[in-house]
């Protein structure tokens, strides 16, 4: 059986593990940096258990709108959380982000993992993506 193509992103933040999980994981602090460029368009739902679900949708550059949802599977406070991803606009395929947290000093090294895309392209998408929505969250910490 063939792998899916994945990829992993790896980033410093000035702030310590704990601040980084409600980034993650409180509605009101995700729609501070996850998504694009325009933050008065961000919502977020987040039921952080395992089993629990995420919603957060934003709108593009290009005026469209764009909404993920997710099932947490693995939750630990402050250090890792595992979710499943999928678009609203393509439900079949559905992947999987990992995100580990590992304090550093007086901030954080934050690892997201993200696995089994549907291609290539969408891995490459998404590596744009989560590279400009990670930018917007090491701001919120500069």
């Amino acid at each position: 059986m063939a792998s899916k193509p994945s990829l992993a992103l790896k980033r410093r933040l000035k702030a310590p593990p704990e601040k980084v999980y409600e980034a993650w994981t409180v509605p009101e602090k995700m729609i501070r940096w996850w998504g694009a460029t325009d933050p008065a368009s961000r919502t977020a739902k987040a039921d952080v258990r395992v089993g629990g679900r995420f919603h957060v949708g934003f709108r593009g550059d290009n005026g469209d709108q764009h909404d993920v949802s997710g099932i947490y599977r693995e939750v630990v406070p402050a250090e890792k959380l595992v979710f499943s991803w999928a678009w609203k606009s393509t439900p079949e395929r559905e992947s999987q982000v990992t995100v580990h947290l590992k304090a550093d000093g007086d901030g954080t090294i934050l690892t997201l993992t993200h696995e089994q895309f549907f291609d290539e392209k969408a891995r490459d998408d998404h590596r744009r993506g989560w590279s400009l929505a990670l930018d917007n969250l090491e701001r919120v910490f500069a």
